[in-house]
């Protein structure tokens, strides 16, 4: 890699004022900061135990291929991203480079769909999370103990983001060096020495399906890539945070998705290998539903599934951490614009740690409040969150789709970091993939009876958007941020090329 040279901060700061911004955060991270903070938001510890079952039970081994399938997707999709804010290093990620590759009523819905995917997702993680503190403890998890622990995840990532950048780095380096070991590490040990089944049983259904063909039920199981591979945008989110943002966020990003990638895959094939038969056969059946604890008992001992606990634990304060940093420099750079009702408050960034304070605090008690109606209603859970990870989808695609848009008007992307002429095609490619996967995740999922049921998700969605549209047409947000550019992407991709020119730096040096 290399590393910035001496005049980057300088040059960060001219590309900032350039597009309008002033800085306000302290550029403490560094490349391994930036990629573990969208790695531990990405999380396959947490991905892979979520859905282990659930995707087993439709598709049997072979769901595997799927971590494979969308993991080459979603780098496209990165590559994209990576040529974007190489030329818009701004905080808040989505929203900034929506608004500049179409205008700020685009942005505004897209923005809004996303951080109500965040808030929802970083609620179901502190959900998810306090059953394995509960464990670690010897808790039965009782509806209160869940609610107890989820906010308490919810308080603790708050006090550390609160704390600065330089305290969000470093835990999530160590949440990085968690997820490493409870995935990577693990799925070695269970493929190494505790296999109890051959290679081949990822190309056999065992059964899956029945007698109506293999292929829809494979597509059904599709979740266990597409619920994996989110989370390398936040690297974006956080761009006026990073030195260097211009090569080192792309970098991040692919990072992201290639170490999430084989750690996912690691741990999935692991679990799978390490199954005894006739467990095999009960997650299959629906039987079991939960069943990588006896897996882990049975290969490590009490002791050691003791101390993967501890790993898990790590891992899910890291990921509520890392959503919790996106979803508030999210909130900020909306407010920063005057999008938001209340934006002065939101847009406060404290002076002494230099980070959006209020927009944190949205952040950890917006998702306390949908624990506590989870609390009440404790079915709601699986229908509040349904549409998250649709939302975060349609999202991503609505930067590819804008940056598709502007190509073909013209644009040449103009950071340090592009692909050069081969971004057109792979623009092409990242937005046909994410068609696909969207088709996917509005899909009913099998075994659904109720017309609610089946289509809990795209209703998910509609709710959130429909509301979205109704206040950005009564209320008209975007009025109050005309003076703030939108769709320049040609001009400012000029006046960069325009500015290096003048500092002396070769044509060659541009693209890297």
């Amino acid at each position: 890699m290399t590393p910035p040279g001496p005049h980057a901060g300088t040059a960060d700061d001219a590309q900032l004022a350039a597009l309008g911004y002033t800085g306000q955060f302290h550029r403490s991270m560094g490349l391994w900061a930036n990629m573990a903070l969208g790695f531990t938001y990405l999380s396959p510890l947490v991905g892979v135990y979520s859905l282990f079952a659930y995707s087993l039970s439709i598709g049997g081994p072979p769901s595997i291929w799927w971590i494979v399938i969308v993991g080459v997707g979603q780098f496209l999709v990165s590559l994209v991203f990576g040529e974007v804010v190489s030329q818009y290093p701004l905080a808040g990620g989505i929203y900034p480079w929506t608004r500049r590759l179409w205008n700020r009523r685009y942005a505004w819905i897209v923005s809004w769909v996303y951080i109500w995917a965040i808030i929802v997702t970083v609620t179901a993680v502190a959900e998810f999370g306090g059953g394995f503190v509960a464990a670690l403890f010897g808790i039965t998890a009782t509806p209160g103990v869940a609610l107890a622990t989820a906010v308490g995840l919810l308080v603790l990532a708050f006090v550390i983001n609160y704390s600065g950048t330089r305290a969000l780095a470093r835990i999530a380096k160590i949440g990085l060096a968690a997820e490493l070991v409870g995935v990577i590490a693990l799925g070695l040990f269970l493929l190494l020495f505790r296999r109890e089944q051959s290679f081949s049983v990822f190309f056999d259904t065992l059964g899956a399906g029945g007698g109506d063909g293999y292929l829809g039920t494979f597509l059904a199981a599709s979740l266990s890539g597409l619920f994996l591979f989110y989370g390398f945008e936040a690297c974006g989110d956080v761009a006026e945070e990073v030195a260097d943002p211009t090569r080192r966020i792309p970098r991040a990003m692919m990072l992201t998705i290639l170490v999430g990638g084989v750690s996912g895959l690691m741990s999935y094939a692991g679990y799978v290998l390490a199954a005894p038969d006739a467990q095999l056969q009960a997650i299959m059946a629906g039987e079991d539903v939960d069943p990588i604890p006896a897996i882990l008992v049975s290969a490590l001992g009490t002791a050691g599934s003791k101390v993967f606990l501890v790993v898990a634990v790590t891992a899910f304060v890291s990921c509520v951490l890392s959503l919790q940093a996106a979803g508030s420099r999210l909130l900020y750079a909306f407010a920063r614009d005057r999008m938001l009702p209340a934006s002065g408050w939101l847009s406060h960034v404290s002076e002494r740690h230099a980070v959006p304070t209020n927009a944190l605090l949205v952040v950890c008690v917006v998702p306390a409040l949908i624990c506590l109606f989870v609390f009440w209603q404790p079915d709601s859970l699986a229908r509040v969150t349904a549409f998250a990870v649709l939302g975060i989808y349609i999202a991503f695609q609505a930067v590819v789709l804008a940056a598709l848009r502007q190509r073909l008007r013209g644009w040449r992307p103009a950071g340090l970091w592009n692909l050069g002429s081969a971004g057109l095609v792979v623009n092409v490619l990242a937005l046909a993939y994410g068609v696909f996967a969207i088709v996917l995740l509005l899909k009913p999922a099998p075994g659904t009876e109720t017309f609610l049921d089946r289509w809990i998700v795209a209703i998910g969605l509609a709710i959130v958007a429909g509301t979205g549209l109704l206040y950005l047409v009564l209320a008209r947000p975007d009025r109050h941020s005309a003076h703030v550019p939108e769709g320049d992407a040609r001009e400012v991709a000029a006046q960069l090329q325009q500015i290096r020119r003048d500092a002396g730096v070769p044509v060659s040096e541009e693209i890297r």
